[in-house]
């Protein structure tokens, strides 16, 4: 399963709190194919969390849902969220990833 920091936990609540139907919305973060690393990162609200094929957990009031298949890419992951002079928006700490690309967005194992 994937970890999320307190951070990332406050602005997702602020975000789903703008939606029209919060108390369904689950985060939803998986992958696909893509970007310049050979994986991206999907990472999104949803409706549509199922018990049979995902992992469902809650952190920091948040709920998150997450394929079971991506198992063997995001196990451990951490998500974070950064406001900073630098940076601003998620981060993803992988330790499944062997390779990132430069801006953070894709890896590849």
């Amino acid at each position: 399963m994937v970890n999320l920091t307190e951070e990332a936990a406050a602005e997702i609540k602020k975000r789903i709190e703008q939606c029209e139907t919060p108390d369904q919305m689950v985060l939803r973060v998986g992958v696909k194919g893509g970007g310049c690393s050979g994986l991206d990162y999907v990472f999104g609200f949803d409706n549509n969390a199922n018990p049979e094929e995902d992992h469902i957990a809650e952190q920091h009031g948040v709920r998150i849902a997450v394929k079971k298949a991506h198992d063997l890419y995001l196990d451990g992951t951490t998500i974070g969220f950064k406001n900073d002079l630098d940076k601003y928006g998620f981060t993803f700490d992988n330790p499944n990833a062997s390779r990132t690309c430069g801006c953070g967005s894709s890896f590849g194992v």
